[in-house]
């Protein structure tokens, strides 16, 4: 526990053989509970966890609340029917299973899911877990060892402390950066950084990567986890949901981890088109969402009439180009309706990402 709160970390892990035993080694002696959840690895992952679980069965683990049965009534109803909705939920993640044979008092659990979902699926279904047993706050570390346990305490202390909903390392502002960091992953790391603040309502966030993160309690209750990205774009996907939210985030310093013998799994090719697309339909979700159902605000109105006004601008831009590329003279007519399109568009989308700014800073905490 940390200043009396709760800790529990979730191990995403797929074929981890080789790393997994020294990640459950480090972990810190603070942490109540480790969720590792096998997402049906063909190794001996699960085989090295249930090991450790074994050597560690006699160890009792009292972090959860004792439960008070109240009455229901008129005014604790919408509780209640909250805790229900959590319990029936369970049907939308995948089918899994929980190994321990005493999964209420070892401090390792270990859930096997049955069929591959993906990473995010994985630290979905371990969220879960936290969410059902109230933990206070719950942090996420790769199976493959590539975040440094040590680190671990300030990622939770600001939850623990300044009741933050959501903090993330950063791997970037460290200054070994370049240097560690293979250059393809930090080029495809800084352009999807810079996509997710875009989408996602946190403008000063960067390293939106990483997984090393800590979220609280609040937060878990607040976004619908069955619904989480499934694979490598859960990072980015979480902050757009956190923001929908209004739910505040802070970034630690962190320091990057590579070449511990272990080869990454994700093809840099591959991922960058799709979490790119996932952004792009993320954003007009999170517009519709926040800025119009939940909370409305003129911004929502600016950026469509941007981007109305910047499609319609389209014909006459090609329009111009053509008539240039054929010799001949544009008539001054078709110049001032582009102009005017192109310059309304412009104007409307720095004023609503200006707003956009302005009405998330209170949620970014430096």
């Amino acid at each position: 526990m940390l200043n009396n709160k709760t800790i529990a970390v979730v191990v995403p892990a797929y074929n981890e053989e080789k790393q997994i035993r020294q990640v459950l080694k480090t972990v810190p002696d603070f942490v109540d509970r480790i969720i590792v959840v096998n997402d049906c690895s063909k190794d001996k992952t699960a085989a090295i966890v249930f090991e450790n679980i074994k050597r560690n069965s006699t160890v009792t683990i009292a972090t959860e609340r004792p439960i008070i049965h109240a009455v229901e009534n008129i005014y604790n109803r919408a509780e209640y029917v909250l805790k229900k909705q959590q319990q029936a939920d369970m049907k939308y993640f995948p089918a899994s299973q929980i190994a321990n044979e005493n999964p209420e008092s070892d401090r390792i659990i270990l859930i096997n899911i049955l069929n591959n979902c993906g990473v995010g699926a994985a630290i979905a279904r371990g969220y879960k877990w936290c969410l059902d047993h109230d933990i206070d706050c719950t942090a996420v570390m790769a199976g493959d060892g590539q975040m440094d346990p040590a680190e671990l305490e300030s990622i939770c202390l600001p939850v623990v402390n300044e009741g933050i909903d959501y903090v993330k390392g950063n791997r970037l502002i460290h200054g070994s950066a370049r240097l560690v960091i293979p250059q393809t992953r930090y080029i495809g790391n800084s352009i999807l950084s810079i996509l997710t603040k875009v989408a996602s309502g946190y403008w000063h966030v960067s390293d939106t990567q990483t997984g090393y993160t800590a979220i609280s309690l609040s937060a878990l209750k607040a976004i619908k986890l069955q619904d989480i990205y499934k694979r490598y774009g859960m990072p980015n996907d979480m902050l757009v949901k956190l923001n929908i939210a209004f739910c505040t985030l802070k970034e630690v310093k962190i320091k990057p981890v590579y070449n511990i013998g272990e080869s990454s799994k994700m093809k840099i090719s591959r991922v960058i088109p799709g979490i790119a697309w996932l952004l792009f339909k993320s954003f007009f979700k999170r517009l519709w969402i926040k800025y119009l159902f939940r909370d409305f605000h003129p911004l929502f109105l600016l950026y469509h009439f941007s981007f109305i006004l910047g499609l319609c601008s389209i014909p006459y831009a090609i329009k111009i180009i053509l008539i240039i590329l054929a010799g001949e003279s544009v008539s001054p007519l078709t110049m001032l309706a582009f102009f005017f399109l192109f310059t309304s568009s412009f104007q409307s989308l720095l004023f609503a990402m200006w707003m956009d700014i302005q009405d998330n800073e209170r949620l970014y905490k430096s």
